[in-house]
């Protein structure tokens, strides 16, 4: 009895969609605008990288200590949320669109190797909480001046409630660390 030989290049009969299916599939290629988007948007925060650098390096005669750091925390910030972005970009486009095809390369970013949507969660809650981190300290430094005689423009309640939001994130990330540890450790006894 012989068996039917498929043509060599054909795709195996379990790859072959019907039309539903293949929409359906076809789809995650909506999302392309999306990650352009947010390309646009990484060079819009290299134009601010650039501008609040050169604002610190012009007046660094004229800045006290505590206007340098918060600059800087600036900066510090606007890269973490760049990397943020970076995160989303390539890792969401390797997760929901295609395969990059990146293997080998010396400049393939150790983490995409073994991305999914669950790292992908938690990568980005740990952004999400460094940036909120940054944020918060500057809001200390300035809010050193809550009640002198140096304006601010920071109350008492608004760095609580700051302070609130960040704990929150935190809380949630551990939420979502959490719950990703339950599934994969349920997943590994089926």
């Amino acid at each position: 009895m012989s068996h039917p030989v498929e043509p060599a290049g054909a795709p195996p009969p379990s790859a072959v969609l019907k039309p539903l299916p293949m929409i359906i599939f076809a789809s995650r290629w909506l999302q392309v605008p999306l990650y352009l988007g947010l390309i646009v948007a990484q060079c819009v925060y290299v134009f601010l990288f650039l501008k609040e650098l050169w604002h610190l390096v012009t007046h660094s005669f004229d800045f006290t200590e505590q206007q340098i750091m918060l600059v800087v925390l600036g900066l510090i910030d606007v890269v973490m949320i760049s990397n943020l972005l970076i995160m989303v970009i390539v890792g969401g486009y390797e997760t929901f669109v295609s395969r990059l095809k990146l293997q080998g390369h010396p400049d393939q970013p150790e983490w995409l190797s073994h991305v999914n949507a669950s790292v992908l969660k938690i990568k980005l809650a740990m952004a999400i909480i460094g940036i909120s981190s940054i944020h918060l300290l500057r809001t200390f430094i300035e809010a050193g001046n809550i009640g002198g005689p140096v304006a601010t423009n920071y109350t008492t309640t608004g760095v609580l409630l700051q302070t609130l939001i960040h704990s929150i994130f935190i809380v949630s990330a551990l939420g979502i660390a959490w719950v990703d540890k339950m599934t994969v450790g349920n997943g590994k006894g089926h």
